[in-house]
């Protein structure tokens, strides 16, 4: 008897020392809130951190899109490959070095390691948008929130496997550049013409109509409250805005009116306006009046365009409820 009481006792030390490892039993960061990427421009590194733990998630560029939708990845088996979880428990608090850092320190170090096996990862993006600051009913992206869960992953663990139905992972936030709409400095607001295109622009994008309705374009003067109206159609009154990709060159007419679009600058976004619905949205408005010159009569088209959404994917912004492209002058 004094024999196994012994043994027992000899069970509990042995269970009572503590070498300072973190013991894991199950992953929980569901206080820790938002994510963070080791190069927010390539985002294939995100991971959360506690003060002795991180999960990481490992995707290729371009696996998190900047646009509203559901994107679904399978996880590589055997936690090699593209795309991996991995969760690491450490001997001591882990800071952002320890994940990304070319030669990560020493300390602490890594006392046990769980790769994802199987599974799915699931990303829900949606867009952040924000109101325009002068109240024109316009708005702006700023970025993208996307929520990051794991469907029926497998952990691969020192105990073994063990495999969870949902496992959140949480968020993550990239940010993007606000449409910029701020029209190159001219002394009268015009806007241009060249083949089918009215637009306007400045050196990093430009805004056009593209086969505008020639109705709205009438040497006539228009009355009052009597602006003449058409809707962006398939057709008629396409708008567009693109944008410039950084340090590739400056928008200018010519490359605007080109017939083949140079190489410089390179577009980087290319934004599509709605069609219209009337009374509502998508609206291009046109409003003349007339002053004498030395030739005649000189006929001034102010264009504006009313509600008009543009789209990008399953991304979508409002340019304003009433925004100024330009005046068009034509000799009467």
């Amino acid at each position: 008897m004094k024999k196994y009481a012994a043994l027992l006792l000899f069970a509990l030390f042995l269970n009572g020392c503590d070498d300072g490892d973190l013991t894991v039993d199950e992953i929980d960061f569901a206080d820790v809130q938002q994510s963070s990427a080791c190069d927010p421009l390539t985002n294939t590194l995100i991971y959360k951190l506690k003060s002795q733990e991180a999960l990481l998630l490992q995707l290729p560029a371009g696996a998190i899109v900047n646009d509203q939708g559901t994107y679904t990845y399978t996880i590589d088996a055997n936690g090699k490959g593209s795309y991996r979880v991995v969760y690491r428990a450490y001997d001591g608090t882990v800071a952002k070095d320890n994940i990304c850092g070319a030669i990560p320190p020493t300390t602490p170090k890594v006392t046990e390691e769980w790769n994802g096996v199987e599974g799915l990862i699931e990303i829900v993006t949606t867009q952040t948008e924000v109101p325009n600051t002068n109240n024109d009913g316009g708005s702006r992206i700023t970025g993208y929130e996307h929520s990051i869960v794991f469907r029926n992953i497998t952990f691969a663990k020192p105990a073994g496997n063990q495999t969870e139905a949902e496992f959140v992972f949480g968020t993550y936030n990239t940010t993007v550049t606000p449409a910029d709409l701020t029209f190159k400095t001219n002394p009268n607001g015009s806007a241009y013409e060249c083949d089918n295109k009215t637009y306007n622009y400045n050196n990093s994008f430009y805004l056009s109509i593209e086969d505008i309705d020639p109705a709205l374009l009438v040497n006539e003067v228009t009355a009052g409250n009597q602006a003449r109206t058409s809707l962006i159609t398939a057709t008629q009154n396409k708008v567009f805005y693109r944008t410039a990709l950084t340090e590739t060159g400056s928008i200018t007419p010519a490359f605007i009116c080109a017939k083949v679009q140079p190489s410089s600058p390179a577009i980087d976004e290319t934004w599509t306006g709605q069609f219209g619905v009337a009374n509502v949205s998508g609206i291009i408005e046109v409003t003349t009046t007339v002053s004498p010159n030395a030739l005649g009569q000189l006929y001034t088209h102010t264009i504006v365009l009313k509600n008009v959404i543009l789209l990008k994917g399953k991304s979508s912004f409002k340019l304003g409820s009433s925004f100024v492209l330009g005046k068009i002058e034509r000799q009467g």
